[in-house]
C-alpha cells in the first residue's frame, strides 16, 4: 500500500512537471503554473518604478538611487540592510531554502548567496519579476507565482530552512479559517526536513516604538496593535507569549527567540536570550522611514529602565523566531553602512564542549573587506607589543582560514554550518563592565573626582610607549573592559582590576597625539548619551591642555575619519531625514497650546469713575469662537462709564466686524495702529486693548455690548514691521 502511494505521488509530480508554465529572466526560473492571470495585490506606480530599476540598473547602483529618490518604498525594497535579518543564519551550499512571500526580493539574494537552492513563493507576478531581474545572475532560484494554498501541495518536503520574513502576520489572508496561524504553521512543518528550521520575522505588537508613538506598521494607525486590533482585519502581530501559545497548539517544542534591533526590517543588531542588550546600547530609535510619528518619551531612557528590570523580550520592537534546534549564533552586529572594504559582521557564538561559553567572531561581508579582517590580527600583534608591560591587555585574537578542530575553536558542527572560504578572526569573549559604564556610575553619583581618577588612568595607559608608530584610533571608553562586577564600589575597588582592550579594528601604523585620542574618546562618550552631558568638556580640555584651535582641528580629523570609513554613503539617519517623515512631540504641542490659550484669553475691564482696575475686571470664559470669528455679548451694569476689552496677551492683527451697545453702533479707541481705511488694526504690544466709551448712551434694564472680530497672532518683529509700514503709508497719504 505504501509502495502504491509512493508511485501515485511520483506520477502526480511527473504530470505536474509536464504542465508547468515557465518563463526565464536571466538565469531565474519564473514558474507561472498556478498564476491566476492577474495580480490581486499591487502597490501601484511604485512597482512599475521598482521594475524599471531592477531591469535597467545593477545592484551596486542601488545605494545612489535610494539616496536620490528620497522614497520610503525604494529604500524598503532595495536597501542592502534588508538582508541582515537572514544573513547571520547558518545556511550552507548543501541546503535547500523555501522563502514564502518573497515579494520584490529584498532577502532572496542573501539566501541565494548562502544556499544550494532557493524556492520562492509570491502572489504577485510583477513583484516576482522585480525579484527575478535584480537577481537574474543567480542560477539556484525558482520563483513560484500564485496563491500559497494552490502551490503548497507541489512543494518538496525536505527544506532545511523555511523563511517567513514579514509574512506570518498575514496568515489569515494566506490560509483563512478559524485558526489560520496554527493551520499555516502546521502546513509549513510538513515541508521541513528533519532537524530543519523555520525562521519567522515579525513585529511585536507590544514593541516599545508603538508605545512611544509609532504607528502600527501595516495599518498606519496609532496604538491599533496595543489595543488588540479592535477594528478587525486580516493582519495580526503578536507578543512573545502570543507566539508561544500558537507554537504550543502546533506541538512545536524547540524554538529560540531572537530580538532584531531596531527592528527586523533594517536590523543592525540581533540579540538573543543568551545575549541581551546592555543599558545604553539601544539609542538608534528614530526610525520612522514610512510615515510620521509622535514621540511620547525618550525610548533610549525607557529601554534602559526595561533592561534594568529584565523585561526586554516583552518590549523588543520585532522578533526573529527560529523553530528547530538551538543555533550557535547568539548575537550579531552589522557594520554594512560603510564602504565595501570595511563592511563586516561581529558575532558572538556559543561554544560547544569548551571551557569558555562564548567566542567573538568578526567576518567580512564583502570580498573587499577580507583584507580589513586580516589586518585585525596584525593590529593585535602590534598593539600587544606596544602595550607589553603596561596594565592594558589586548584581547586575544587569531586569524582563521580553515576549520580548526581543537578545543579552543568553535565546534566542528558550527564551523560546518558556515561557508569558511573567507578568513575571519576569533577573539576571546571577556566578561566585565566597560570603562564607559564605570564612568557612568561615578557621574550618576556626581562623583567628579572618581570619574577623573578613571580618566587619569585611561590617559596614562593611552600614553604608554606613545613613541611606537602604532595607534588604535578608536580606543574609546566603550572598547575597554574592566574585570569589575560591582559598579557601586568606589574607584579604589577598580584599582586591581584587569583593563582589556576588546576591540581594536581601527588600528593604524602611525603615531597619533594622545590628547587627540583622549579628546575623541570623551566626545564619543558624551554624544552617546544625553545624561552624560553633565560632564563638562571644558574640564577635560583644561586638564589635557587643549586649546580651542586644537579642539577644532581634532573635530576636523574626526570628520575625515568618518568619511574614510563610510565614503560618500549616507547613514540611515540621514536617509530618514531625506525622506522627510516628521516626528511630533506632544509635549511641545501641549506647551504651544497652553501658551496659545494664555495668549487668547480675553479680559474685560469696567470703569465706574475710578478708571480701569484689576479688581474691576474679569476673564471671559464662555464665548462663540468658530476659529475664524470671535463673538462676544457682554452684560453691562448701569453706572459703567467705559469698557475696555483686552482681546489677547500677545502681538496680533485684529479685524473688527461689529461693535454695538444695545444694538446701536459705537466708536472704539485702541492702542493699535489702523491699517488703511479698513477696520483692521495691528497691535505691536503684548497688551492690546479696545476701549469703548458709554458715557451719554442710554442704558436699558439689561444692557448688552456685542463685539465681533477676527484675530491672528504674529511675532513681535512682524508686528513692528507692519506697524511701521502702516504709519509710513498714513504719513504719505497725509
Amino acid at each position: 500500500m505504501d509502495r502504491k502511494k509512493t508511485e501515485n505521488e511520483k506520477l502526480n509530480r511527473e504530470t505536474t512537471v509536464t504542465e508547468k508554465k515557465l518563463e526565464q529572466i536571466g538565469r531565474i526560473n519564473l514558474d507561472l503554473t498556478y498564476y491566476p492571470g492577474e495580480d490581486f495585490y499591487c502597490d501601484g506606480a511604485i512597482e512599475d518604478e521598482l521594475l524599471r530599476i531592477a531591469r535597467d540598473y545593477s545592484v551596486v547602483e542601488y545605494p545612489k538611487l535610494i539616496e536620490e529618490s528620497k522614497s520610503w518604498e525604494i529604500l524598503y525594497h532595495l536597501s542592502k540592510q534588508r538582508e541582515n535579518i537572514v544573513e547571520w543564519l547558518p545556511i550552507t551550499k548543501e541546503m535547500k531554502v523555501l522563502e514564502v512571500g518573497s515579494g520584490c526580493g529584498a532577502i532572496t539574494g542573501a539566501l541565494a548567496d548562502k544556499a544550494g537552492s532557493v524556492t520562492c513563493i509570491d502572489l504577485s507576478k510583477k513583484r516576482s519579476m522585480i525579484n527575478a531581474y535584480r537577481h537574474m545572475e543567480s542560477d539556484n532560484v525558482t520563483i513560484h507565482v500564485g496563491n500559497f494554498k494552490d502551490i503548497e501541495p507541489s512543494l518538496d518536503r525536505d527544506y532545511d530552512y523555511i523563511c517567513l520574513i514579514g509574512v506570518f502576520e498575514y496568515g489569515q489572508a494566506y490560509i483563512g479559517g478559524e485558526k489560520p496561524f496554527e493551520t499555516f504553521l502546521n502546513i509549513l512543518k510538513k515541508h521541513l526536513k528533519k532537524d530543519g528550521h523555520i525562521a519567522i520575522a515579525i513585529e511585536n505588537k507590544f514593541g516599545l516604538k508603538y508605545w512611544a508613538g509609532c504607528k502600527e506598521d501595516h495599518l498606519g494607525t496609532y496604538f491599533l496593535g496595543l489595543e488588540g486590533y479592535p477594528d478587525g482585519g486580516v493582519v495580526r502581530t503578536f507578543t512573545r507569549p502570543g507566539l508561544e501559545e500558537i507554537f504550543a497548539k502546533c506541538g512545536v517544542k524547540e524554538y529560540s527567540f531572537y530580538y532584531p534591533y531596531p527592528d527586523y526590517k533594517f536590523m543592525t543588531t540581533v540579540y538573543s536570550d543568551d545575549y541581551l542588550p546592555k543599558q545604553g546600547e539601544l539609542s538608534n530609535n528614530r526610525r520612522n522611514f514610512d510615515r510620521d510619528r509622535m514621540q511620547l518619551f525618550d525610548e533610549k531612557k525607557v529601554y534602559d529602565s526595561i533592561l534594568k528590570d529584565g523585561l526586554f523580550p516583552l518590549y523588543s520592537n520585532s522578533y526573529m523566531v527560529i523553530i528547530g534546534n538551538e543555533l550557535d549564533v547568539k548575537y550579531a552586529k552589522y557594520s554594512n553602512d560603510r564602504q565595501p572594504e570595511y563592511q563586516i559582521c561581529t558575532e558572538i557564538l556559543k561554544k560547544q564542549e569548551s571551557l569558555f561559553p562564548f567566542v567573538v567572531r568578526k567576518r567580512p561581508l564583502t570580498d573587499d573587506a577580507e583584507e580589513h579582517i586580516r589586518n585585525i590580527e596584525i593590529a593585535y600583534k602590534k598593539l600587544k607589543e606596544r602595550y607589553s608591560g603596561s596594565e592594558l591587555k589586548i584581547n586575544r585574537c587569531k586569524l582563521v582560514e580553515e576549520p580548526e578542530k581543537n578545543e579552543d575553536a568553535v565546534s566542528e558542527a558550527a564551523l560546518q554550518e558556515r561557508d569558511t572560504e573567507k578568513a575571519y578572526v576569533e577573539l576571546e569573549y571577556i566578561e566585565g563592565c566597560t570603562l564607559a559604564e564605570l564612568m557612568d556610575a561615578h557621574l550618576e553619583r556626581d562623583d567628579t573626582d572618581g570619574f577623573m581618577k578613571l580618566f587619569d588612568k585611561y590617559c596614562e595607559l593611552l600614553a604608554y610607549h606613545s613613541n611606537i608608530p602604532v595607534t588604535d584610533y578608536d580606543l574609546i571608553f566603550a572598547n575597554i573592559l574592566l574585570s569589575v562586577k560591582d559598579m557601586t564600589k568606589p574607584f579604589d575597588a577598580c584599582d586591581n582590576a584587569n583593563w582589556t582592550l576588546i576591540d581594536y579594528e581601527w588600528t593604524f601604523g602611525k603615531q597619533v597625539d594622545m590628547k587627540e585620542l583622549a579628546f575623541r574618546a570623551v566626545c564619543c562618550y558624551i554624544l552617546e548619551d544625553k545624561k552624560r552631558e553633565k560632564l563638562s568638556l571644558d574640564l577635560i580640555t583644561e586638564k589635557l591642555g587643549i586649546s580651542d584651535k586644537d579642539a577644532e582641528e581634532y573635530r576636523q580629523e574626526e570628520k575625515k575619519f568618518q568619511r574614510f570609513v563610510t565614503g560618500n554613503r549616507r547613514s540611515m539617519v540621514e536617509i530618514r531625514d531625506l525622506i522627510g517623515q516628521k516626528i511630533y512631540e506632544p509635549e511641545t504641542w501641549i506647551e504651544r497650546m497652553t501658551t496659545l490659550e494664555q495668549k487668547s484669553r480675553i479680559q474685560i475691564y469696567t470703569d465706574k469713575g475710578l478708571g480701569f482696575r484689576e479688581e474691576e475686571s474679569y476673564f471671559v470664559e464662555d464665548y462663540s469662537d468658530n476659529k475664524e470669528l470671535v463673538q462676544l455679548q457682554l452684560s453691562v451694569e448701569p453706572g459703567v462709564r467705559n469698557l475696555r476689552i483686552d482681546p489677547a496677551f500677545a502681538e496680533c492683527i485684529l479685524t473688527l466686524h461689529k461693535a454695538e451697545f444695545n444694538q446701536v453702533p459705537v466708536e472704539i479707541m485702541t492702542n493699535g495702529t489702523k491699517l488703511d481705511d479698513s477696520n483692521s488694526y495691528v497691535f505691536n504690544s503684548e497688551d492690546p486693548n479696545i476701549v469703548i466709551s458709554l458715557e451719554g448712551l442710554p442704558f436699558e434694564e439689561v444692557s448688552f455690548l456685542d463685539i465681533d472680530y477676527e484675530i491672528a497672532f504674529i511675532t513681535k518683529s512682524m508686528a513692528g514691521s507692519i506697524e511701521e509700514a502702516a504709519k509710513k503709508r498714513f504719513r504719505w497719504k497725509a
